[in-house]
């Protein structure tokens, strides 16, 4: 196998030696400026993060470590020149090393992310130059129809196709699988694809092939004890990744997967795999009535413009609620997660205006030295 099509086994979209279209312009583009600018350099991938650093592969039989740039590893607000946390390399991204050293942080094409834990305003990458996202729900009692609206929010907000996968097929009563896909009918109307399948038989998981096909990357997402490893495992053809029993009360899981990897697929496609998310915080760069088109366009029948939903006479959304025809708790799941995104764009708007203002702040003192110092 070439070094070219060793890359492109483990995702890598350019072609081979092929010059920029005349106009270009986009991740891609700046991509080619970049391996321009450090002619020494190769591409690889990251496809694992862990506290000490990166292992990254330029095939898919390698995988290697790569020291990290300086500003990668100290700690964020430490001193001029370091980045924020969901601007260091994670999971799916491409780097330029030189050696094992990292010399450059390729723009990314789509993103996962999700609000960090904690006060302070920060984004956290879940992974980076994905395709598909696959939305894991087990059909027991780990399914849950306001989560998953959850992940489809931030996956939207990346750019990124989901697909709900509801898991265990093989252990859900008949009616109770019917009850479930009948819930997600909502999401099936604004075209997001779900499919029910028994993460065990690869046949059943066969029915996700249409969005796993060569160069292209899925990373699966959903809580402890959905299947996600066990999913990866039949993908692969071997009990590659650990799995665990689950608790019977709940049916959630430990976390058998401890940290994110992504693994080339014999289809020729890559897969990541995470750690089961407790919490799932918006940036605030989501948007809500794409997620929601269905209540948006109810919304739109109102008698007022500014109708809040409460008691307002002529209100179309309360009407469709008595009349059966709208979920209860999808329409509180979306008022809630409205929320919540507005919360989280006031805070990223804040630390925008900050930045903005200490870069100007730094400017106006560089200015002052500069006429006191006579430096030029």
């Amino acid at each position: 196998m070439s070094s070219f099509d060793a890359l492109q086994a483990i995702g890598w979209p350019l072609s081979a030696d092929a010059p920029a279209p005349e106009g270009a312009s986009g991740p891609e583009a700046q991509w080619r400026e970049l391996m321009a600018a450090h002619p020494q350099a190769r591409p690889a991938r990251v496809v694992e993060q862990h506290r000490s650093g990166y292992i990254v592969a330029d095939g898919p039989d390698t995988g290697f470590p790569v020291e990290s740039l300086p500003e990668w590893q100290r700690p964020p607000g430490y001193r001029k020149g370091t980045v924020t946390i969901d601007q260091r390399p994670g999971v799916g991204d491409w780097l330029l090393i030189e050696g094992k050293k990292a010399v450059a942080l390729l723009p990314r094409r789509t993103t996962i992310k999700r609000g960090a834990a904690g006060e302070h305003y920060q984004q956290q990458l879940i992974a980076a130059n994905v395709d598909t996202v696959f939305v894991v729900c087990g059909l027991d009692a780990d399914f849950n129809p306001r989560r998953i609206e959850r992940y489809l929010l931030l996956v939207r907000g990346g750019g990124v196709e989901p697909v709900v996968v509801l898991t265990k097929a093989d252990q859900a009563e008949a009616a109770d699988a019917d009850e479930a896909m009948s819930t997600l009918v909502e999401l099936a109307a604004q075209g997001v694809a779900v499919r029910a399948v028994n993460a065990k038989d690869p046949a059943s998981v066969a029915t996700l092939n249409e969005w796993l096909g060569p160069g292209r990357t899925a990373v699966l997402v959903g809580s402890s004890g959905a299947g996600k490893s066990t999913l990866t495992n039949t993908l692969l053809g071997i009990e590659k990744m650990k799995t665990g029993e689950v608790r019977e009360h709940d049916s959630r899981g430990r976390h058998t997967t401890t940290h994110r990897a992504l693994i080339p697929l014999p289809s020729g496609a890559c897969l990541i795999d995470t750690p089961g998310m407790r919490e799932l915080k918006p940036t605030g760069e989501e948007d809500v009535a794409e997620n929601f088109s269905d209540i948006e366009a109810l919304a739109e029948q109102c008698r007022f413009r500014d109708c809040k939903h409460a008691k307002e006479p002529g209100c179309a959304v309360r009407a469709a609620i008595e009349a059966g025809k709208l979920d209860p708790q999808r329409f509180a799941n979306y008022l809630k997660l409205s929320d919540e995104v507005a919360g989280a764009a006031n805070k990223l708007a804040n630390r925008r205006a900050q930045k903005a203002d200490e870069k100007v702040q730094g400017k106006a003192l560089n200015k002052r030295l500069d006429e006191k110092y006579g430096r030029h």
